[in-house]
């Protein structure tokens, strides 16, 4: 199993910080970056491989390669997505779909949050499948706050009554939801056709679309998408300049 980091938005609400520097890049422990906690949190589970797709201000991370291999003893590949100004992250993961047949630990670029994270997502793995006849389209496993007050920006996710997704979406009533997808996915390797199947019909249908959108495709299709709940966690999805401020605060205990 490798790592993967999207890595490739524009950032736009962080402007000025991001007009030249991608948000995975922004210091939030001194000069610790987001980037930094997310390679030494895969590196602290194991993944001695990251894939990174990068887009806008792309040179600034490949600048930083090297140093990061060194710091978190990982190998980085890197995956260009020259349509990262225009088109949504669907379109990125996709581009990104000859590494799924490895088995992906998948984690937004722009999030903080601790190692359990990640953790808790290959624990999930190990019991579905020790528990479990393998799903027939393969299997994804998503890491969910189901502890967090939910408003109209979150990621927002509907599960039945085995913990399997029915709905993701920003675009319905928090009170509905059983939680936040929190960007950060198991994606086995048994699902690496499926996913990338979804993912193409999803961002061929409106490459304004999120990955999220064909993760649900693929759970239309008969794949199995299961929630793991990550407990009482603090952690940020860092998209505007107060959710920096708060990745600043989290950063440190992290």
């Amino acid at each position: 199993m490798i790592g993967m980091v999207l890595a490739a938005g524009a950032g736009r609400r962080l402007r000025p910080d991001t007009a030249t520097l991608p948000k995975a890049l922004l210091p939030v422990a001194g000069e610790i970056t987001i980037l930094d906690l997310t390679l030494r949190n895969l590196a602290m589970a194991e993944m001695t491989e990251v894939v990174i797709v990068v887009g806008h201000a792309a040179d600034r991370i490949a600048d930083r390669v090297a140093g990061f291999e060194r710091s978190y003893g990982i190998a980085i590949e890197l995956v260009h997505n020259d349509r990262a100004e225009e088109w949504n992250n669907a379109y990125s993961l996709w581009l990104a779909r000859e590494y799924l047949g490895r088995g992906v630990l998948l984690v937004n670029g722009d999030t903080v949050h601790p190692v359990s994270v990640e953790k808790t997502l290959l624990a999930a793995s190990t019991a579905a499948a020790a528990g479990r006849d393998e799903a027939l389209l393969g299997r994804l496993i998503i890491a969910i706050d189901d502890i967090k007050q939910l408003a109209d920006e979150e990621m927002k996710v509907v599960l039945d009554a085995r913990g399997r997704l029915l709905r993701i979406t920003k675009a319905m009533d928090p009170s509905q939801a059983h939680g936040e997808y929190m960007g950060a996915t198991l994606i086995e390797s048994s699902a690496a056709l499926g996913v990338a199947d979804a993912l193409e019909a999803t961002w061929r249908q409106d490459p304004g679309l999120y990955y999220e959108d064909g993760f649900a495709e693929f759970a239309k299709r008969g794949g199995e998408v299961l929630a793991a709940p990550i407990g009482a966690v603090q952690w940020v999805e860092v998209d505007d300049h107060a959710d920096l401020r708060r990745a600043r605060e989290i950063a440190p205990r992290c």
